[in-house]
């Protein structure tokens, strides 16, 4: 994903080597990018950094990311906030909810989920940011409803623009035919998960990916997008 404009992502986290990671993989996508050991440190360079996302670790020393969250929500600043946290537990994830986040990690997580979730904060709260999102061959321009492969633009229906755009921006991950009922057509559809078969089907013929290299099938387990 590469922004048309400056995006700032700050990353707070006590572990060096996960900020390192991250902060190598997120500067090579394009982004603006500061770090910060721990929970105070981080809330100071947010008021003056002013990020568009925030990456919060739950647990860092002296300030909890629960602490910066609710602090940064108070603030006024236009931020999404994103909680790292090494416990998968509901009660963790209302509770970062609760205080105003507004997307939950568990870890271990790979680089592309994050990088997904952030494109997805950014086209929600920060759309004018964006412009085009080129991802390897794809180009989706939300604005204008339209996806590029290559140079050619897709003659996509409504329900095919939505449903390409939701494989390409998850690309790497296997989504069920459940997922992608609930994400592109509504958790209160009521029809069969065979249609999402049907516009596979329709959506491999307009890119002319008869070989299913762009759009797999994992037998069992769903649809994932390999980009080249």
């Amino acid at each position: 994903m590469k922004p048309s404009k400056e995006i700032r992502i700050l990353l707070a986290d006590d572990e060096p080597h996960i900020l390192q990671f991250l902060e190598m993989g997120l500067a090579s996508e394009g982004f603006t990018v500061r770090t910060a050991p721990d929970g105070m440190s981080a809330y100071a360079l947010a008021m003056d950094f002013r990020p568009h996302v925030a990456v919060l670790d739950v647990m860092m020393p002296g300030m909890d990311g629960y602490h910066v969250c609710r602090m940064l929500k108070e603030s006024g600043n236009a931020v999404a906030v994103i909680m790292l946290t090494a416990k998968d537990d509901i009660d963790d994830r209302v509770k970062g909810l609760t205080l105003g986040a507004d997307d939950y990690m568990a870890k271990p997580f790979s680089f592309d989920e994050l990088l997904a979730r952030i494109g997805a904060r950014l086209r929600n709260q920060f759309p004018d940011l964006l412009g085009e999102v080129v991802l390897g061959p794809f180009g989706i321009d939300d604005r204008r409803g339209e996806i590029r492969l290559e140079d050619r633009l897709l003659e996509l229906s409504p329900t095919e623009y939505e449903l390409l755009k939701y494989l390409v921006l998850h690309h790497g991950m296997v989504q069920s035919k459940a997922v992608i009922l609930d994400k592109v057509w509504g958790y209160d559809f009521g029809g069969e998960e065979n249609i999402v078969e049907v516009y596979i089907r329709s959506l491999r013929d307009k890119l002319g990916d008869k070989e299913h290299r762009l759009i797999r099938t994992l037998r069992g387990a769903g649809y994932r997008v390999d980009l080249p």
